[in-house]
């Protein structure tokens, strides 16, 4: 008798462990795609992909759009002066490289006439409640897919 309750506690204890198992992947899980980890997107596709990220100062809004078509990109910043109510913008092209989830973006002309410091941006691509983002690896900043949250 003893045997026997000691095997089904021990079955019970098991089957209790691993619907904990289960419910701490699921956590663990959505964590990693919050983080962009361990996201397998090389099929993704971000050919003719616009992505935005919005910082809003005391003094100005800047909107940032990074604008990908094949191999070439195009950013472009665009800042909004609170105070006059101005608004002014530069637009750099350049090329992209990306190897799995990584993006590279070296953006070496502006407006046509070439900068002697480009502009370069490290990126990584992650998806969470399907949508697109662009992790900028230095500053954290999040791009979201222009799509994503647009009316078409």
């Amino acid at each position: 008798m003893r045997k026997i309750f000691i095997g089904i506690l021990f079955f019970g204890a098991t089957l209790g462990i691993k619907a904990q198992y289960g419910s701490i992947n699921a956590v663990l899980t959505r964590l990693e795609e919050r983080k962009g980890i361990n996201q397998h997107l090389e099929s993704v596709s971000i050919d003719n992909k616009k992505f935005v990220y919005i910082k809003d100062a005391e003094d100005h809004t800047e909107r940032d759009f990074i604008i990908i078509k094949g191999k070439q990109a195009t950013y472009v910043e665009v800042f909004d002066d609170k105070a006059t109510g101005e608004t002014s913008s530069n637009v750099f092209t350049g090329d992209i490289i990306r190897k799995k989830n990584i993006i590279s973006l070296r953006a070496d002309m502006l407006e046509n006439k070439k900068v002697p410091i480009p502009v370069t941006k490290t990126l990584l691509l992650t998806k969470q409640d399907n949508i697109l983002y662009l992790i900028d690896v230095n500053t954290k900043a999040r791009w979201i897919d222009e799509a994503s949250f647009s009316k078409k």
